[in-house]
């Protein structure tokens, strides 16, 4: 390890990241991630795309020199080539590039199947390649691909290969672990061995996760010596991906005593754009940078962070752009939503707080996903809830909706202890429904007050699965609203037709008992 203070980090989101499967960049889209890499998380290094994919990919790499060298980045652009002087050398040229990272044979098995030459031709080839670049005004790091199975089954070979290299104008000796099959303890065995060996030699450590060990491995190799660490962001990458670049840079900051120049809160932004130029959603419990990761859903944590912070941990949000939720579900109980209340500034009374508790409780029974956003929307409900008396309610519903079919309606109402059934047919299932209950009304004499606005929202940057709130303004000789609300649009409105039934239920009922408490001299009021 020696006086070493920095570990870099080389992101290859742009070259090996693009491997995952159905992930593949615009050059445009290749520019602004190199940017954000460099100029705002401040990678030391990145590497872009291989040599002689593609003309897209030549463009993308252009792009990228063509900014890097304005920037005085152009060092830290590095591309992946092959042993074939002078091809990759005379492409990594015309893209503008200043660095090659020649892929050679790390294990005997790969260099003895794949090219089916013998090691003293493959370190003829590599050495006249090196010499090429150089030439050219190219410098070169080395992989050693298959690294991990030449250790294991072709030690003599490895070794003499790295020898070899330490001879010649290499920059750094990387160290793939191209199938991403070691454990821990075989990262420890080997790194020890090469930097005791070699220690002069910069080593890069190369990890793929297809056990899930890429990130522990990681951490092995910091240890034992690797003077650099690839990442992709997101953890990009052919079959299970590589080591996560958010998952390297917590574990490194957190784990060990190296620095890193990565800084940290650009992190979450650089995550969101990978995610959107991929289309490779990010999972939801994926560490640091999914969606769930800073969200408490159990109502002991977040009443254990307003005592003493008792959940408290490095990982804090804030690390990395982010900031803490308190979700909403059935088990998150008071503390979690007065967390989120505090957020919103709102305070409730006890009695009110422990119904929309209850609320929320249920919905989460139902599986219905609860959001700080929707929290708003939940407590009006509640509170208008709160202040009516249930008289009447819906009782059940049948509704039909087909292409080419009028929608149609039939309805149960609960009215004082009464049930009442009709059918109707309309131009919506909502006017389905008020057909049905206007009958209803009609039969017991009795009239409904006039619909004049209706008005459907969801909570600002709701999604498919957000709370639909309906608002219908009415005119029952004085204009009122109520709102319902729901995951479904319709029975938001359904909802928020019950209330009007009941509020006009109070209200004839409260102006009958004044009737009969004046007599003719009382003039009815209407509300």
């Amino acid at each position: 390890m020696g006086g070493q203070k920095n570990i870099e980090i080389m992101d290859t989101t742009l070259r090996d990241g693009e491997q995952t499967s159905g992930v593949s960049f615009l050059p445009s889209e290749k520019l602004q991630i190199a940017k954000l890499l460099l100029e705002e998380l401040k990678v030391d290094r990145i590497e872009v795309a291989s040599a002689r994919v593609s003309d897209g990919e030549m463009e993308g790499v252009k792009k990228i020199t063509h900014w890097a060298k304005e920037r005085k980045f152009l060092d830290k652009v590095e591309v992946l080539g092959f042993v074939d002087t002078p091809k990759s050398v005379d492409w990594l040229v015309e893209a503008g590039a200043k660095v090659l990272n020649l892929l050679t044979k790390g294990s005997l098995n790969h260099l003895t199947h794949q090219l089916k030459k013998t090691p003293e031709e493959h370190f003829q080839e590599i050495e006249e390649c090196i010499r090429y670049a150089i030439d050219k005004g190219i410098a070169v790091n080395v992989y050693l691909e298959d690294w991990s199975n030449g250790m294991r089954n072709s030690r003599e070979y490895t070794l003499d290969l790295i020898h070899f290299l330490s001879t010649l104008q290499v920059r750094r000796i990387m160290l793939p672990d191209t199938l991403g099959l070691l454990q821990p303890e075989e990262v420890k065995s080997f790194l020890l061995l090469i930097t005791e060996k070699f220690p002069t030699v910069h080593f890069d450590f190369h990890a793929h996760n297809d056990y899930d060990l890429s990130v522990a491995n990681v951490l092995q190799a910091v240890a034992c010596g690797a003077k650099g660490i690839h990442t992709t962001v997101n953890g990009l990458g052919e079959r299970t991906g590589n080591a996560p670049l958010e998952s390297v840079v917590a574990v490194i900051k957190d784990f060990t005593e190296y620095d890193l120049g990565i800084k940290e809160n650009k992190i979450y932004r650089i995550s969101k754009l990978v995610e959107q130029f991929s289309g490779l959603h990010i999972p939801a419990n994926k560490p640091v940078v999914g969606e769930n990761v800073f969200t408490q859903t159990a109502g002991v944590h977040a009443d254990g962070d307003n005592k003493k912070n008792l959940y408290y941990s490095d990982l804090m949000p804030e690390r990395f752009g982010r900031t803490r939720k308190y979700a909403l579900g059935k088990t998150s109980g008071k503390a979690n939503i007065l967390k989120n209340l505090q957020e919103l500034g709102i305070s409730l009374e006890p009695d009110e707080l422990t119904k929309v508790t209850q609320r929320i409780i249920d919905l989460g029974d139902r599986k219905e996903r609860v959001t700080t956003e929707d929290l708003p929307y939940i407590i009006s409900d509640v509170l208008q809830n709160n202040s009516i008396k249930t008289d009447i309610s819906i009782d059940g519903y049948h509704m039909v909706h087909s292409k080419g079919l009028k929608p149609s309606v039939q309805l149960r109402m609960k009215i004082h202890e009464e049930y009442y059934e009709q059918n109707a047919s309309g131009d919506g299932q909502y006017d389905s429904f008020m057909k049905a209950l206007k009958k209803i009304y009609k039969s017991l004499n009795k009239e409904l007050p006039k619909l004049t606005d209706f008005h459907i929202s969801i909570p600002p940057g709701g999604k498919t699965d957000a709370f639909v709130e309906c608002v219908i303004t009415w005119d029952y000789g004085k204009i009122f609203k109520t709102k319902g609300l729901d995951s479904d649009q319709t029975i938001a409105a359904m909802k928020a037709t019950e209330k009007m039934l009941n509020i006009i239920e109070q209200l004839n009922k409260t102006n009958q008992e004044k009737l009969n408490s004046y007599g003719n001299e009382y003039s009815p009021i209407t509300w």
